[in-house]
């Protein structure tokens, strides 16, 4: 009777006792990052056109010298001299500030342009911020496409 005593009181208490839930999964893994872009892959020249952020309308057209690092690149916009433009390189990102400069878009303004654009198949997509003197509307959102044109 002793023992059925025990055996009935081990259970109950096995019964009651809190069970600990299972561990949480672990976090999903973070995809892997983009393999940084090499720079002598999209040097050349290269002809962009320019459109607003969510029309295909092109606003402008502009060439782009590209070099193998990140001195010596320039940027020509229609009708223009050429002006050097500043470029940093964040993993797959190129970014491209041209410093203040008469407006294409915008007569009797100045602009100055941040630009961040990636390799995508054969051609160089990407973002630009345009920053106007003036106006309420003085930050515009554009898009860039360009295509490396033939040596």
């Amino acid at each position: 009777m002793r023992r059925l005593a025990l055996v009935l009181s081990a259970s109950l208490l096995a019964a009651c006792a809190k069970k600990e839930p299972p561990p949480p999964p672990p976090p999903p893994m973070a995809p892997p990052a983009p393999a940084p872009i090499n720079l002598a892959s999209v040097a050349g020249m290269w002809s962009f056109k320019v459109m607003g952020a969510t029309g295909d309308s092109v606003l402008t057209t502009y060439t782009l010298a590209a070099t193998a690092d990140t001195t010596g690149w320039v940027m020509t916009l229609k009708d223009r001299k050429p002006m050097a433009v500043h470029v940093t390189v964040s993993g797959d990102s190129v970014m491209v500030d041209a410093a203040r400069y008469a407006s294409v878009l915008r007569k009797g303004q100045t602009v100055s342009t941040n630009s961040v654009m990636r390799l995508v198949g054969d051609k160089m997509v990407g973002a630009t911020t345009a920053h106007y003197s003036k106006g309420a509307d003085s930050v515009v959102k554009l898009r860039s496409e360009g295509t490396k044109m033939p040596m």
